[in-house]
């Protein structure tokens, strides 16, 4: 018994279990990288409704323009010709004020319009004259970079809408304001065609009411009950077109003359104008209205609607000079249509993304060597790589102690790794007789 006592003093009592650290006492490994995460910055999201607009806006441009030698002899084609020019502009101009909304006037907004704007103005001005030159058998043509080419007043209008955004967001009344410009405009023949501001001028008012529109106005136009107003409204615009034909004059839908210069007086063309203007907008709405809201094949076409814009007018113009119209299977109406579909893939095909690769160089150049750095920009690249180096030397302090302690932790758990109640080996024990 008093051996059996002895000999149990000397055992070691079990030792609890090894406690184990908690996560929340573990600490993490970087701490910065969930932050940067949530930092990282997300792509703008393209809205499919407005891509798939552009797109068939500027399909129906290409046929317009594919159209117009076809009106002369043909009132159902004029009167096609009248209801397409009363919206595709408008519809194309409205969406363009509408995504011009967020110009301020900074320096990388600035440096933006002119390489997107004024650089491929230049440049194409510069190209189209050479190919005048050769297609028009005319090695005398001058450079004409106050005259905008065929079709390129537009480049020139969207400089300077964009550029005047800031004064048009600070108006009370942007848009009458803008609709006192464009009917004085219509009624003053002195208006040269240096940079075409007539059309400058008569369409400002659809540009400005875009940068006053909001998200809410696009979702009632998406609404089905439009769709289906649309459908009467086009109707009714078709047959009073067709009745229009023979008493109107299609320049009334271009905006590049006065009242004066189309043998009217002042008032006949205030009022003309502010009748088309109405129409404009009855029409662009009906036109919205139907604009697919999904992704299709087309959808992505709609980036590169500046491209077709500015490429097809090569193609519109060899047709013109080198008499393809002339042609006998030209006045077949079958040929008619030939002729829209041509133009339809024309313009699709001027849009895909291999040709805006090709002529990116000429029409959306980069010129980062033209501009000057911005300091400020400057600085907070600076502060960001300050920022990312102290985090990369943080966390490899926080790597080797969270080593440094799992290599401590390992004799712990191998001198306390035995199974609860067993003993760990110990001395013998010599015993003393009493």
């Amino acid at each position: 018994m008093v051996r059996q006592m002895l000999h149990a003093g000397y055992e070691r009592a079990p030792l609890p279990p090894v406690r184990q650290e908690s996560p929340s006492e573990t600490p993490p490994a970087s701490p910065e990288q969930p932050a940067k995460a949530q930092k990282k910055p997300v792509g703008k999201q393209r809205d499919p409704f407005f891509d798939n607009a552009k797109y068939l806006t500027i399909v129906l441009v290409g046929i317009g323009h594919a159209w117009d030698p076809l009106r002369d002899d043909s009132r159902t084609a004029e009167a096609l010709y009248f209801v397409m020019y009363t919206f595709h502009m408008p519809a194309f101009i409205v969406i363009s004020g509408y995504l011009s909304r967020s110009f301020e006037g900074k320096a990388k907004q600035v440096q933006r319009l002119l390489t997107g704007v004024v650089v491929p103005y230049l440049a194409i001005q510069f190209v189209y004259t050479f190919f005048m030159r050769w297609a028009n058998d005319d090695p005398d043509r001058e450079f004409h970079f106050q005259e905008p080419g065929f079709a390129l007043w537009f480049l020139v209008a969207l400089f300077v809408w964009r550029l005047t955004t800031p004064i048009w967001k600070s108006l009370r009344w942007p848009l009458p304001v803008a609709l006192v410009i464009a009917v004085a405009a219509s009624v003053t023949p002195s208006i040269g065609g240096d940079l075409n501001l007539m059309r400058v001028a008569q369409f400002l008012p659809f540009f400005v009411l875009g940068l006053q529109l909001q998200p809410r106005h696009f979702e009632l136009i998406k609404r089905r009950e439009m769709r289906l107003i649309a459908l009467p409204v086009v109707l009714c615009a078709l047959v009073f077109a067709y009745w229009a034909v023979p008493r109107m004059s299609k320049a009334w839908f271009l905006h590049d003359k006065a009242a004066a210069d189309m043998g009217v007086p002042s008032w006949v063309g205030a009022v003309m104008y502010l009748a088309i203007f109405g129409c404009g907008l009855v029409m662009t709405a009906c036109f919205l209205a139907w604009v697919p809201r999904r992704h299709h094949w087309f959808t992505v076409l709609g980036a590169g609607t500046l491209y077709a814009y500015l490429l097809h007018i090569f193609f519109i113009q060899g047709s013109r000079q080198f008499d393809w119209y002339e042609m006998d299977w030209v006045d077949h109406p079958l040929s008619r249509v030939a002729i829209t579909g041509l133009a339809a893939v024309m313009m699709t095909v001027l849009c895909a993304p291999l040709v805006t690769r090709m002529f990116r160089f000429i029409i959306e150049p980069k010129m980062e060597w033209f501009f000057r750095r911005d300091a400020a920009a400057m600085a907070r690249e600076r502060e960001a790589r300050g920022e990312g180096g102290q985090a990369s030397r943080q966390q490899a302090p926080q790597h080797h102690g969270t080593q440094q302690a799992t290599q401590q932790q390992a004799p712990r758990l191998q001198g306390h790794g035995q199974p609860q109640g067993e003993s760990a080996p110990r001395k013998p024990v010599s015993h003393r007789k009493r």
